[in-house]
């Protein structure tokens, strides 16, 4: 008899689909022990990148040139060392497709240019740089890439161990490097060390995700068309200053998450892996299912081995070069899919019928697998919008073995809401459904808004609210009626996202103090300007303006999600809805949750029915002065529960309001 798997016993509606979670299942673990009868573990399979490239062994003291490029003609390696001659170092052909060079110590000095000089099976003869490059530079008068010798004479000395298992709830700052700065410029990774991350300790956050780390040659493209995979992205700095800026964050508690992008790369050839062998087919499929529709970008061949082998590779190399602490996965909908998730998800058949990419499955589960071996504790969180189910579930449960998805509804759903729907006629039966709606045991990261509702053609949560007024009437003494709207509805929002809506959360920089503006990188629309990829931290540091509220609110609610450890909790029970006065009551961690939406209501003696019998006492009240309130709330009562289990309260309209047992 076959076993039923446990991602079917939890979900019965799952049965007509055994068939194919058993074949998963059965593929993944036959996958896996391949790979460990040949190389002992998965981690010791996933070393590629150390058996390619450019590698000075001092042992020896010589050079290794290696590259697997089975279909090419002939490869030389060409730089500043021999005058860029594409005659004089050929490397010759190695076992499994691999091309190889040994040179003498002295050949190559650090910081030297380097490319390979490849006569493709096409015969194409282009000058290209090798896949598994450690550090790749941008000429800045013709832009031109190359790879760089790295071998620095001292290595980088860590100070912090961190065991990223103290995360027991990720809150995550979600951050970009290069506009980590207030001047109109490119930042860099000790800047960000030394000034951003004391901001996001001081803010409450145990997590920073790091956007754009990985080399792509378009600044603009937010780092999600990377060239060189194994390459930390120059403009900011080099290697070592990464890893301070990481060993920092560890010194200060904050585990560091890099923003893997593995589902799909730039088409560029000069810079990037396209064509890499002149085959037109390596490491990404070949003909349109390359090429990805909607991103201008190629698509990774994942029944490859060879391509598996460099992803996972690729990500041993930075937990295990630069310490990250996990990996938020761009793009997972894009890979699971052979549509490339460019449709709606309505039923079932749509995650286990022929558009699911099972090459695609077997490398997420492979690589959840191989970060839970190599690092236990690291966190691995998927972008997926399309309700995959067992995304976050155990392989052995028949899952792919992430352990959080982010939950990309609710951003849109606010958004939404906002653009088209009155404050009067919000339905909170329909926000409530919006907020809870995910899959029982599989962990969310919720989130109001994320880089993506910040860009350029978007607005913040924070502009959608106030938009041009906060240019004129953000002073504290200005009681201007869009900025009191805004910030009230602001607080509201992320209360109501974080208390229930998943078990982490996210947040933007900046937006937690509600930064003005949209994002938009410098591009020929706007003149190459700098003026709004960068973060205005004097904004919140003004003690005259009211962005101090918003920051103030936001610490206050990471502080409640820590010290009444929320986000851990079992997801939140509805108690009571008010629907003409527009009042949403929940019970999560112990915690009394009254949101009170309404534009003008505000009720004296609202009854409220409670749970368990305490009397309680409020610990969070949004319309504090503290952080821009009315101070309408006596916060020395204590309210009781009487005979019938009803807790009466004062909820004051545009109001959040949170009770703890005393």
């Amino acid at each position: 008899m076959t076993e039923i798997p446990t991602l079917v016993r939890n979900d019965p509606w799952l049965a007509p689909y055994q068939e194919t979670i058993l074949r998963r299942m059965r593929r993944f673990e036959e996958t896996l022990a391949a790979i460990r009868h040949e190389a002992g573990t998965l981690a010791a399979h996933a070393t590629g990148h150390k058996r390619t490239g450019i590698h000075f062994q001092p042992s020896a003291n010589q050079w290794i040139i290696r590259e697997w490029a089975p279909h090419a003609r002939a490869i030389s390696l060409i730089g500043d060392f021999n005058g860029w001659n594409r005659e004089s170092h050929p490397l010759a052909p190695a076992a499994h497709g691999v091309w190889q060079l040994r040179l003498p110590g002295d050949a190559l000095q650090h910081g030297q240019l380097v490319k390979l000089h490849i006569i493709g099976a096409d015969d194409s003869r282009r000058d290209r740089i090798p896949a598994t490059i450690q550090r790749a530079v941008q000429d800045p008068v013709t832009y031109d890439y190359a790879g760089q010798i790295w071998n620095p004479p001292a290595e980088y000395h860590w100070q912090h161990p961190f065991d990223p298992s103290i995360i027991d709830s990720p809150r995550i700052y979600e951050s970009h490097v290069g506009m980590g700065g207030e001047e109109a410029r490119v930042h860099t990774y000790r800047e960000f060390a030394e000034t951003v991350l004391p901001r996001i300790a001081t803010a409450g956050y145990n997590v920073v995700q790091l956007m754009a780390v990985q080399e792509h040659p378009y600044y603009g493209s937010f780092g999600y068309h990377v060239s060189s995979f194994f390459a930390p992205c120059s403009r900011f700095g080099t290697p070592e200053d990464l890893k301070y800026l990481i060993d920092t964050a560890h010194s200060l508690n904050i585990a560091v998450l890099l923003d893997v992008v593995h589902s799909h790369a730039v088409k560029n050839i000069a810079e990037g892996l396209n064509d890499f062998d002149g085959s037109g087919n390596l490491y990404f499929h070949p003909g349109d299912r390359g090429n990805h529709p909607a991103w201008d970008s190629k698509c990774f061949d994942y029944g490859r081995p060879e391509v598996r082998q460099f992803l996972l590779s690729n990500i041993r190399y930075w937990l295990e070069e630069f310490r990250f602490d996990g990996f938020r996965f761009d793009g997972v909908t894009s890979m699971l899919y052979h549509s490339r998730g460019l449709k709606s998800f309505g039923h079932y058949d749509d995650y286990f019928g022929p558009d699911a990419d099972e090459d695609a499955i077997l490398y997420l589960q492979l690589a959840s697998e191989l970060i839970h071996e190599f690092k236990p504790g690291a966190l691995a969180i998927a972008e997926d919008m399309s309700g995959m189910p067992g995304l976050c579930r155990p392989t052995a449960e028949g899952g792919l073995g992430f352990g959080y998805r982010l939950a990309m509804g609710i951003p849109d759903y606010w958004i939404k809401l906002l653009k088209h729907t009155r404050d009067e006629d919000w339905n909170i039966d329909e926000l409530w459904g919006v907020l809870t709606n995910r899959r029982l045991g599989e962990n969310t990261i919720a989130y109001a808004e994320s880089h993506d509702q910040a860009l350029v053609g978007d607005k913040t949560l924070a502009f959608h609210l106030m938009d041009q007024d906060m240019y004129w009437h953000m002073k504290k003494d200005d009681p201007h009626p869009v900025i009191e709207r805004g910030i009230a509805l602001h607080k509201l929002i992320r209360i109501a996202t974080l208390a229930f809506g998943g078990e982490g959360w996210l947040n933007f920089m900046g937006n937690e103090f509600g930064h003005p503006e949209w994002l938009d990188f410098p591009r020929e629309g706007n003149g190459w300007s700098y003026h709004y990829c960068r973060r205005q931290w004097s904004l919140v540091d003004h003690p005259e303006l009211k962005y101090q509220h918003l920051a103030a609110f936001d610490r206050a609610l990471m502080d409640l999600a820590r010290q009444h450890k929320l986000l851990s909790a079992p997801p939140a029970k509805q108690l009571w809805v008010d629907h003409d006065r527009k009042i949403l009551c929940a019970e999560r961690a112990g915690l009394i949750f009254v949101l009170n939406f309404s534009v003008t209501e505000s009720v004296f003696g609202f009854p409220l029915p409670v749970p368990t019998p305490e009397t309680r006492k409020l610990i969070l009240d949004s319309d504090s002065p503290t952080f821009g309130g009315h101070n309408r709330i006596d916060h020395s009562f204590t309210y009781p529960t009487n005979p019938e289990g009803i807790m009466k309260l004062y909820t004051p309209n545009r109001t959040a309001l949170v009770f703890a047992p005393v």
